[in-house]
């Protein structure tokens, strides 16, 4: 069978495997820093959600229509190299969203001289002082002082004519009281020497050029320049200006996972069929690790490279522009590996209604259904974690390279994880196996609530891979138990794919909005709250069910007589086929 090149084995796992490497490269060089390209673009944590649950909703239900649809006319082929095709243009489309936020610092990562400001204060001369933060202990202090004159209004009677801030990341938000403007002023030079040293910036009023209190009789008064028309026109601008970003990023989005959410089921259904033609479907269930490979080594890879190559491609503007042309030159890598993907050219037939059969398994079974409302829930609050801990990391000091290590961490937790996965399966059983997946989680959780410094995430990050795998082997495990014959897959698809694409759509939708009102550690607290109540509740009700049967006895009937034994009378003495029959009989 070797020798016929339409089932070489070994040469489609070979494929299947490179496959599945460089997918995992692509997603792991933008998916975990989305959010955090998004927060740079000026958005809020409520639109952040409002888009993250977009993207999941997108995924949980466009991706089967779309493996349908290429299964039944035959397009599976034409469908992979147009979706990696299509995506590496949709992806390069977020690079042009502008942002909304213009009253932004920018100073130069590479040390040079120059800083842009665009809330200089109308009317008064600033002096920008940029000094070295180090203490009296530095060696080399860098102190520079430059000044800004601009017309318009001076700070209202009451309000500090001085503000000081910091941010060892490239980034000021000026908070200065009383800006009123959103021209540009260019400081000309004032950092240099300060790429090795932090650094603090005063603003100071030095003086005023116009009569600008009220009551004054020169052009500056607030009467005579109509002062509040030129605040509500400064306001609409900048309302404006964010309506057009989150419009602008939502359509790309949506347009970005409506291309790239298709590519990763039509691969396997492909790839399963095929193997399954020559009963090697044992042989698929390895090749998970080739995606997390393929994450761990892109994860860390991307945000390596954000350091060095984002100064060499943007002056102004968010960062994080070479997590998109990464993700462009790998999926063009994909493409090429895509030409070669084993595609089964003969189809077995198959009911189209096996999500409608799989909800109904589901719906039968009071087991399942705690475990889908299980998934739902966690779903919801990883999707908290997802969108949002890179925001409090970055809170925290975090630098990206950081970020991309502590999802490198848990990648690797995973893949380390795995051996011990039958041990943890006979002796916790599935249930056990939820609760200790739960509990990590929550303890996770609260752990987040409480990060004081830029590393302080790192060494949690080994109870993402207990949390994540513990739930999943669970799940696996109660569906090849209680699903009827053929069903598996379906079953599995339902769980990873609509259930928990619903409740990381969900999450995100409520979590935005969270964020905004209290803050990201109260959300954090709140999830592990609603973690270990849904973990006490889950417990109490599954104490209450039925005992489950040991045995499979409706698979067992559905066997041929001759199967379980050769003669009638070895059936009689078939012991397993009398308490079949027995418990038919009642």
């Amino acid at each position: 069978m070797s020798t016929n090149p339409r089932w070489d084995i070994s040469r489609a796992l070979g494929v299947a495997k490179l496959f599945h490497l460089v997918c995992g490269v692509r997603e792991a060089c933008v998916t975990p820093f989305l959010t955090l390209y998004l927060r740079q673009l000026g958005l809020a944590a409520p639109w952040v959600g409002i888009l993250m649950g977009t993207k999941h909703l997108i995924a949980a239900f466009w991706a089967p229509v779309c493996a349908f649809l290429a299964k039944s006319y035959r397009k599976r082929r034409v469908l992979l190299i147009g979706s990696l095709l299509s995506s590496v243009g949709a992806s390069l489309l977020m690079v042009l969203i502008p942002a909304a936020d213009k009253n932004r610092m920018h100073l130069p990562c590479n040390g040079s001289s120059g800083v842009t400001s665009t809330d200089a204060l109308p009317g008064v001369t600033l002096r920008v002082n940029i000094t070295s933060a180090q203490g009296p202990a530095s060696r080399h202090p860098a102190n520079r002082t430059a000044e800004v004159e601009k017309p318009g209004f001076r700070n209202p009677p009451g309000e500090s004519d001085q503000e000081t801030f910091r941010d060892p990341h490239g980034y000021v938000a000026p908070s200065v009281e009383g800006a009123r403007t959103t021209s540009q002023v260019l400081l000309h030079p004032v950092t240099s020497g300060l790429k090795d040293h932090p650094w603090e910036v005063t603003f100071e009023v030095v003086k005023t050029a116009l009569p600008l209190l009220p009551g004054g009789k020169g052009p500056g008064n607030p009467a005579n320049l109509s002062g509040t028309k030129g605040k509500a026109w400064a306001f609409d601008l900048s309302l404006e200006g964010l309506r057009w970003t989150f419009i602008l990023s939502l359509g790309s989005v949506a347009f970005w996972e409506l291309l790239a959410v298709p590519l990763e089921q039509v691969a396997d259904d492909s790839l399963y069929e095929y193997l399954d033609f020559v009963d090697a479907t044992d042989r698929y269930r390895s090749l998970w690790v080739w995606r997390l490979l393929g994450m761990l080594a892109g994860v860390c890879g991307i945000a390596a490279l954000v350091g060095q190559l984002d100064c060499f491609l943007t002056n102004s503007g968010p960062r994080g522009v070479v997590h998109f042309y990464g993700y462009s030159v790998v999926s063009t890598l994909a493409l090429l590996v895509s030409i070669f993907f084993p595609i089964p050219i003969c189809q077995r037939w198959e009911p189209s209604y096996k999500s409608v059969k799989a909800l109904s398994i589901v719906g039968r079974d009071p087991r399942l259904i705690l475990l889908a409302f299980t998934v739902v829930l966690t779903g919801a609050i990883v999707s908290t974690v997802q969108n949002f801990l890179f925001w409090h990391m970055k809170d925290h000091g975090s630098g990206e390279l950081v970020m991309g290590v502590s999802v490198a961490l848990s990648l690797l937790g995973e893949i380390l994880l795995h051996p011990f996965k039958t041990t943890l399966l006979r002796k916790l059983s599935r249930m056990g196996l939820v609760g200790l997946g739960l509990s990590c989680l929550a303890g996770q959780l609260l752990y987040y609530s409480f990060l004081w410094s830029w590393w302080s995430v790192l060494p949690v990050q080994i109870l993402s891979a207990i949390s994540n795998r513990a739930l999943w082997w669970a799940v696996g495990a109660s569906v090849e138990d209680l699903a009827t014959p053929h069903m598996e897959r379906a079953l599995s698809a339902l769980f990873r794919g609509h259930f928990y694409g619903s409740g990381c759509s969900l999450g995100s939708f409520v979590g935005g909005f969270v964020v905004m009102r209290f803050s990201l550690a109260v959300l954090y607290q709140a999830c592990c709250v609603a973690l270990l109540l849904w973990l006490a509740l889950l417990l109490s009700i599954q104490q209450r069910l039925p005992q489950e049967r040991k045995i499979k006895y409706s698979k067992l009937l559905s066997m041929e007589v001759s199967d379980t034994s050769d003669s009638e009378q070895g059936t009689e003495r078939d012991w397993l086929v009398k308490a079949m029959r027995e418990e038919h009989s009642d």
